[in-house]
């Protein structure tokens, strides 16, 4: 099993970014796709993280996510999975589902719902692609897109219990609140690394999810 070099959940809180909450109007299906559909808003992701020692020399390796947001009655939420403890990389993490990018794939999409059907078993008609947020580049060395799409009930999912441990959801309008966010900083070997974290319940969301997340936030909110 692959040890991590530190627990996030141990750092101190350095500060919350503090935005303000995203208007309900913003977190609606309708909303959804228009922004997805019409011109790019001027806006800036979010700094990519710096490749971990012995990443930086490899050529990234090319990934997907899915981000979806189910359509409750309540509102929209994030569908989301935790990693198991003996994966490689990000070990018992918090993630969307996805993974890396196989040559038969037809494009970035087609990977994040391959991925999505092989990880929890989601049948890809349930899937309304809105589209794409800017490539995520990890410290893991992973060039990752992250779909985004609307996942319209009732449909099943089962986790493959070589890859994930926990299926949960998590509300968008939390999500898509700067009082939600913290920020927090640790020095490894390589250098100091500062990224994101989203606690929700008893999951911590952080590091490359986070950092996506504040991605589709700076997106909406532009």
């Amino acid at each position: 099993m692959a040890q991590p070099l530190f627990d996030p959940q141990q750092l101190p809180i350095e500060a919350i970014a503090g935005e303000a909450p995203l208007p309900a109007d913003r977190l609606q299906p309708d909303w959804l796709r228009q922004r997805f559909a019409g011109l790019p808003p001027n806006w800036l992701p979010e700094a990519n993280e710096r490749a971990l020692p012995g990443r930086a020399e490899r050529e990234p390796t090319a990934a997907s996510v899915l981000v979806l947001l189910v359509r409750r009655e309540h509102g929209l939420t994030v569908l989301l999975t935790q990693r198991t403890a003996h994966l490689t990389d990000h070990a018992g993490q918090i993630s969307f589902p996805g993974g890396r990018a196989e040559t038969y794939d037809q494009d970035a999409v087609d990977t994040a719902l391959r991925e999505a059907e092989e990880e929890i078993g989601l049948n890809r008609r349930h899937v309304e692609v809105l589209g794409c947020l800017p490539h995520y580049l990890t410290g893991t060395g992973y060039c990752v897109t992250p779909v985004v799409a609307l996942l319209q009930p009732p449909f099943e999912v089962t986790a493959d219990p070589s890859e994930v441990a926990a299926i949960f959801e998590v509300p968008l309008a939390f999500l898509m609140d700067g009082a939600n966010h913290q920020r927090l900083s640790v020095d490894l070997p390589g250098g100091r690394r500062t990224f994101y974290a989203m606690p929700y319940e008893g999951y911590f969301i952080w590091g490359a999810t986070a950092g996506m997340l504040r991605n589709l936030f700076h997106f909406l909110r532009a």
